[in-house]
């Protein structure tokens, strides 16, 4: 099955979210990290983190799937969705050829 690639980004609900989480939100992060880890070595993640924009920081994730319903999967179940919101887009990514999707 062919993969379809996405940009995911992770935005907080306030700009000064990194610097400012509570316990509660930071807790919900490191979740959110093992989540992605998780989906890493499942070789759905090429790579994920903060992107340390001097605007405001956040996320960014590339993401391999079988199709976008699998995406909405992906991202209905992870941590830090409660918290933050998430924007994606359909990525032409260039990556060394892999093992197929299971």
């Amino acid at each position: 099955m062919e993969k379809q690639f996405y940009a995911v980004y992770l935005k907080p609900l306030r700009p000064d979210f990194a610097i400012t989480m509570s316990d509660s939100e930071r807790a919900v992060m490191m979740a959110h990290v093992q989540y992605w880890n998780e989906k890493m070595k499942e070789g759905k993640v090429y790579a994920f983190g903060p992107v340390m924009d001097p605007k405001a920081i956040y996320g960014l994730g590339i993401i391999a799937v079988v199709n976008e319903q699998e995406l909405l999967d992906f991202i209905e179940n992870d941590p830090a969705g409660k918290i933050n919101r998430y924007e994606y887009y359909p990525m032409r990514a260039v990556v060394p050829e892999l093992a197929p999707l299971k």
